[in-house]
């Protein structure tokens, strides 16, 4: 067995700490603000939704209800990593403003309604567990925003260029 010396303690904690630390990459104290406007509703929220090392329960709250199924006001807890990936998506591009929201949390009934008259729309949806959203950038070509959602390998990336937006969720890494 291999005697530990400083320095394979050194690599070692180093690389511990450097999984420790939140998935942006940032400091654990770091602030992530993360801006939406809900076209459906015409809703805005710009909120610090992780500070101090940790989740901002309010402005989750706050994005849950944005994000919420318009058809028939319901809300679910929408997942803090998708957040997390519009946030990681925005500074990859350098953007500054706030998503343009066409879809979040969609109700099983308004995802089988949807599915039964438009073409593509998955029957087991991440949209339905609060881990979707279809979204653009303003300011943003959609090339350049379906490129850098690729890039952070998160989940899925759907490029829909004729109806101008962008799909992210969190399932497995895919690209269509």
């Amino acid at each position: 067995m291999k005697a530990w010396d400083r320095r394979s303690l050194l690599a070692l904690g180093l690389g511990a700490a450097a999984l420790a630390l939140p998935r942006v990459g940032r400091a654990a104290g770091a602030e992530r603000r993360i801006g939406l406007v809900n076209l459906h509703t015409g809703e805005r929220v710009t909120a610090t939704y992780w500070a101090d090392g940790a989740l901002v329960p309010e402005a989750l709250a706050r994005i849950d209800r944005l994000m919420r199924d318009h058809r028939n006001d319901r809300v679910t807890a929408i997942d803090p990593h998708l957040i997390d990936d519009l946030y990681r998506l925005r500074e990859a591009v350098g953007g500054s403003g706030s998503f343009e929201l066409i879809s979040g949390f969609r109700s099983a009934e308004t995802n089988a309604a949807l599915a039964a008259r438009v073409e593509g729309v998955a029957e087991n949806s991440f949209h339905v567990r609060g881990q979707a959203a279809d979204v653009r950038l303003p300011g943003v070509d959609l090339l350049r925003l379906r490129a850098a959602a690729r890039s952070l390998n998160a989940g899925g990336v759907g490029y829909y260029p004729f109806s101008d937006f962008l799909h992210l969720d969190r399932g497995p890494v895919r690209f269509w």
